[in-house]
């Protein structure tokens, strides 16, 4: 794996200011540097392990921590995202995007799979790790699609009905984010990340994807709303994985959009 020079330099500047900490146990990487894939364009993804009893205040000084550590340009916390343990942070210039997620020693263990481990005080991480096997992804709950695409779909129609064409693009992504993304990579047998690398892991479900597509026109947003239903209507039955399907729904919400576009012309 070649890591790109601008990273290269981070990692090689930043950890031993990082070890210099007695209250970090290690540090570890993940992302597409660890996966063996990076490019310009990567993110460092930093696991910064703390000592149980250090975390909570390691976790108060965490930006003034980063700062000490690199050249801190902005950062804030990643509740948005569902990790209130991580800092995602602008450094450089270089300008380079690094996220640092502060976990305490006796949570390392709970992982998806295995991290690059760049430091280890003591051997604690790679013991930690050696305990435990990592949970691998969560599979795509497919039932819980199905309960609610079809309400997804009415919800879309009335926003192109009432004429709220942002509203309705924005639908729209979201579709291909939570559902058809997800899809894709399943059919492609990788693990769903929304539509993340889908043009290189999934080419083919891509290009069939971009019909869901559409300029600020409402004509276009009726086509590209169809085109989203069509796809999860092929996509999800693909597999044979039992889902209970929600036919009088289906039935319904697709009438209703065909009668929202129809409208439309």
């Amino acid at each position: 794996m070649v890591v790109p020079a601008p990273h290269s330099r981070f990692l090689a500047d930043t950890l031993p200011r990082i070890r210099e900490d007695a209250r970090v146990a290690g540090v570890a990487l993940t992302g597409s540097l660890a996966g063996g894939r990076p490019d310009a364009y990567s993110d460092v993804d930093l696991i910064v392990v703390v000592d149980d009893d250090a975390h909570r205040a390691v976790m108060e000084e965490r930006l003034a921590l980063i700062g000490s550590w690199a050249p801190l340009v902005a950062g804030f916390t990643g509740e948005h995202v569902g990790e209130p343990r991580l800092i995602v942070s602008l450094v450089g210039p270089p300008l380079l995007h690094v996220d640092f997620t502060f976990v305490r020693a006796s949570d390392f263990a709970v992982r998806t799979k295995d991290p690059e481990i760049l430091w280890d005080r003591g051997g604690l991480l790679a013991g930690v790790l050696a305990g435990r096997p990592p949970a691998g992804p969560a599979a795509l709950d497919l039932q819980w699609i199905e309960d609610r695409f079809w309400v997804w779909t009415h919800y879309g129609a009335t926003k192109l009905g009432r004429g709220e064409l942002f509203e309705a693009i924005g639908f729209l992504n979201f579709l291909r984010e939570t559902v058809l993304g997800p899809l894709a990579a399943r059919r492609a047998g990788v693990p769903p990340r929304g539509v993340r690398h889908l043009e290189t892991v999934a080419p083919a479900e891509a290009r069939e994807l971009r019909a869901t597509l559409c300029g600020y026109d409402p004509h276009d947003a009726g086509r590209a709303l169809l085109a989203a239903v069509e796809l999860y209507r092929r996509w999800s039955v693909a597999g044979g994985a039992p889902v209970e399907r929600r036919h009088h729904a289906e039935d319904l919400a697709v009438r209703f959009l065909r009668e929202v576009v129809d409208r439309l012309r």
